[in-house]
This record gives C-alpha cells, sequence and structure tokens, in this order.
C-alpha cells in the first residue's frame, strides 16, 4: 500500500510514516489468528500470539509479561502521543494494553520485529492462553 500524504499532517509526521514503511513493520491485519510475531526492542523480548484482531498472547521478557499474559496491541507511536494503530514498526515504540492490569505499555523503541509459526510454540502457547481464562 502507498501511503499519500495527508494534507493535514506536517512534513514531519507524514515523513516519519513513509519512514515508518521503509523501514519495516508489521500490520497486525496482515497475520492470520494463531500467528506468532517475535519483538525485539531495546530492553525486551516479546513473542506475541495473535488470536483476533489486535488482542494477543505476550510471553517476553518486560516485568509485566514474565508468564503469558492477554494483552491488547494498540500499535507504535514515535514516542509522543501519535499512534500508528494496529502497526509494530521498527525504531518505533509498541504500544498495548496489559489487560489484566488494565494500564497501557509503551516499550523502548523496536529493533526487529519477525513472523514466526512454529507448531510447537504455537500449541504452547495456545495452551498456556487457555489457562488464562
Amino acid at each position: 500500500m502507498v501511503f499519500t500524504p495527508h494534507p493535514n499532517l506536517s512534513d514531519e509526521v507524514n515523513h516519519n510514516v513513509v519512514q515508518s514503511e521503509i523501514e519495516g513493520g508489521v500490520r497486525l491485519e496482515d497475520l492470520q489468528p494463531g500467528s506468532k510475531l517475535q519483538v525485539s526492542t531495546c530492553n525486551t523480548q516479546h513473542q506475541l500470539l495473535v488470536l483476533v484482531g489486535k488482542c494477543g498472547v505476550d510471553y517476553g521478557t518486560s516485568p509485566y509479561c514474565l508468564h503469558p499474559v492477554l494483552v491488547r496491541i494498540h500499535g507504535s507511536t514515535w514516542g509522543g502521543s501519535m499512534l500508528k494503530v494496529r502497526f509494530i514498526g521498527r525504531g518505533m515504540h509498541m504500544e498495548f494494553a496489559h489487560l489484566q492490569y488494565d494500564m497501557p505499555i509503551i516499550t523502548s523503541p523496536v529493533r526487529e520485529s519477525e513472523r514466526t509459526c512454529s507448531r510447537a510454540e504455537r500449541t504452547w502457547l495456545e495452551a498456556e492462553y487457555a489457562k488464562l481464562q
């Protein structure tokens, strides 16, 4: 999809949106339920099992996600209040809601995001998710 600059946004914001597309990222709507996404930030690792839409299970290394937890992935920011919805972009801060604590979490900048999907890992994460319900 080619981005068309929006006339109501500043040149800087339009540039950042285009740059996020060039540098790479993952659109959540492009992932099938059951897809696994490995997200590495400057400080943490997140293994996300995409459930439906923007909901998933996170089993990572952040203090909030040491065990599989249900999260709602909002998208990514450049460190401010502007959110690129349902997108996890390199160099951007991933934002998600930790449903157990009902609070937003904003990560350090994303270094890499990679789709992985081993059957054994998916089965394990699905079993961990079932325990949460």
